[in-house]
């Protein structure tokens, strides 16, 4: 997880004490349009994908989940799809994991738009909502980043340039 050190200066009687504490990354480390959490629990759920599969995000503790909710209707969310879909592959081998989450869509217009926008990828299915509503994105598309003890540390409200160096290099450098 990237670090920032904090020097912290503490008046110990006479004697000017300095400690250095590691603190999270600050909003001016990061990518426009990311932004800080509070490191709430995130809330689990389990959905079944677009292949029948069952995901749940606790089955990834002890990996950073990029959790994106999105819709095949959203202009956005289909803009932004081929850049999830080109960063997924090069992040999954560090130690990512991408879990998408459909927001109340039929399974065929899901596969069908994925076919199309981003092949390379699977979503899971939120058929009545319930889970994307928990989670109260706010919009969409919308994407936290959970980090691997479950808290959700980032938010990204709206479609990124997620391919973009300055965005790659962040997501890597919450693996390390």
């Amino acid at each position: 997880m990237p670090r920032l050190i904090r020097l912290t200066a503490v008046l110990v009687g006479s004697a000017l004490a300095i400690m250095v504490l590691p603190t999270p990354t600050i909003a001016a480390d990061l990518p426009t349009g990311i932004r800080a959490m509070d490191g709430r629990v995130a809330p689990d759920f389990s959905l079944k994908d677009v292949d029948g599969n069952t995901q749940r995000l606790s089955a990834y503790r002890g990996q950073w989940v990029f959790l994106h909710f999105w819709a095949s209707w959203c202009g956005p969310c289909r803009l932004e799809m081929p850049k999830v879909d080109a960063i997924s592959a090069e992040l999954t081998k560090v130690g990512m994991v991408f879990l998408l989450v459909n927001t109340s869509e039929p399974e065929d217009v899901v596969f069908s738009f994925l076919g199309d926008a981003a092949p390379d990828l699977t979503s899971a299915l939120d058929a009545d909502g319930l889970v994307t509503e928990t989670w109260d994105p706010r919009g969409l598309p919308a994407t936290f980043l959970v980090d691997p003890d479950g808290k959700i540390r980032y938010q990204a409200l709206g479609g990124r340039p997620w391919d973009e160096p300055g965005y790659r290099t962040f997501l890597k450098r919450l693996i390390k």
